[in-house]
């Protein structure tokens, strides 16, 4: 069976790479958007066993009961790195077989986009420990992981983590493929993501939050172009 890892930061203290361009209330607010948006798409997931949020906000908490998500919850701000390595034993020992990482931060995540990264990790040949990675839009972020099991490697999240998780597969003699995705490549994490996400087609939470808020149109204001209006993804 595969469980989703969900690791949720406390929402008053995160994007704080967004300080220039967003008030302490407007990251709150823009980062539970974007967990919503997560949670919604992996319980439409199919095939999903259950999905598991790592957090100590309660905030997060009450949108993790809201989707019927497992909770684990964080004693103390431990880190991406050390809150998914934590998930991922307590779903080891619960005799789990796959687990899929998801941050909070990429809102144009769907379903169906989740669905072909697990179909594509599921297809490898190789029944030795194997990881799937979907990199970040820049290619050195982690933006999704499917770890078969789930202590495959140990977690390298933070800067260049795509390079680094690559490298403690080799070292661990564990499997890799890589993956392209859209939308779980856009992580939001400074102004010019915002304008990305902006310019994306979607009807997440966060692109409706950054609307009505008056956000985008701020952001307009200063890059130039309207960044509000999105536009159909090139195929």
């Amino acid at each position: 069976m595969t469980w989703a890892i969900l690791p949720v930061k406390d929402l008053a203290t995160a994007k704080q790479r967004l300080n220039d361009a967003l008030t302490p209330g407007e990251r709150r607010d823009l980062f539970q958007a974007m967990v919503e948006d997560v949670l919604e798409a992996l319980s439409r997931v199919r095939g999903l066993a259950g999905i598991c949020v790592f957090t100590r906000d309660s905030e997060a908490v009450a949108l993790a009961k809201r989707y019927g998500a497992r909770l684990v919850m964080e004693g103390e701000s431990l880190g991406q790195t050390a809150a998914v390595t934590a998930a991922a034993s307590v779903l080891a020992v619960d005799g789990v077989a796959d687990v899929v990482c998801v941050p909070g931060d990429v809102p144009l995540a769907t379903a169906v986009e989740i669905e072909r990264v697990l179909a594509h990790h599921r297809a490898a040949p190789d029944t030795r420990p194997r990881v799937t990675i979907v990199p970040a839009r820049d290619g050195l972020g982690s933006n999704c992981m499917v770890c078969s099991p789930p202590d495959a490697l140990p977690f390298q999240f933070g800067d260049d983590s795509f390079t680094r998780h690559l490298a403690a597969a080799r070292r661990a003699g564990v499997v890799v493929r890589r993956m392209e995705a859209a939308g779980l490549g856009l992580d939001v994490d400074t102004p010019d993501d915002l304008a990305v996400l902006l310019q994306r087609a979607g009807k997440t939470r966060a692109q409706a939050y950054l609307k009505a808020s008056g956000i985008a149109a701020r952001l307009r204001g200063t890059t130039g172009p309207d960044l509000s209006a999105g536009r159909p993804e090139a195929s």
